[in-house]
């Protein structure tokens, strides 16, 4: 069993634009993305590759610069190394319907990992720095900024509105995309 067989059985291909789950070969530098996506809730999903698939958690109030702020991260279904760079709308009805704008993309140094904690160092456009996610309890964990040179570097997330690849806003994405978005 494949651990992107929950993924694959979530979608239907046919309708979506979101890329087939297959496991590949991680690189050999780390790879990480973060997508806005305004679905049935506003959240970000936090994506780390490791082990040839992208661990994947939902942030309901996104990642903070602010070492104070533990945010919520629910762990969600591993995605393909595919889906680091999607942008775009799932089609209404579809699972995770809505639209998704990539927030930040880049590479990251796993500095320790055990079941109940990830520690790294993000090297992204726009998120920087080291950083932890802490088990909690089932599949919640806590994203927390660690303190270095780049906590509270920005007046926080709300100010990026625009894709970093594609510079789009959602609104933009969805109009762009409007065959899939009813």
């Amino acid at each position: 069993m494949s651990s992107l067989d929950a993924y694959n059985k979530k979608r239907n291909f046919n309708k979506t634009k979101e890329p087939r789950g297959k496991i590949n070969k991680s690189s050999k530098k780390l790879k990480f993305c973060v997508q806005h996506h305004l679905a049935s809730h506003d959240h970000y999903d936090f994506r780390l590759e490791l082990d040839g698939v992208l661990k994947s958690w939902a942030v309901p109030k996104g990642p903070s610069y602010n070492p104070k702020d533990k945010r919520l991260a629910v762990q969600v279904e591993d995605h393909p190394l595919s889906y680091r760079t999607f942008e775009g709308v799932i089609p209404a009805g579809e699972y995770g319907g809505g639209i998704v704008m990539l927030f930040d993309i880049g590479t990251y140094k796993l500095l320790e990992v055990n079941q109940n904690s990830f520690k790294f160092t993000l090297y992204g456009q726009r998120l920087k720095g080291n950083w932890t996610l802490i088990k909690i309890k089932d599949n919640n964990w806590l994203l927390i900024k660690e303190r270095d040179q780049y906590q509270k570097r920005s007046a926080g997330i709300i100010k990026f509105n625009r894709g970093v690849k594609s510079n789009l806003t959602m609104s933009e994405i969805k109009k762009k995309n409007k065959k899939y978005s009813s």
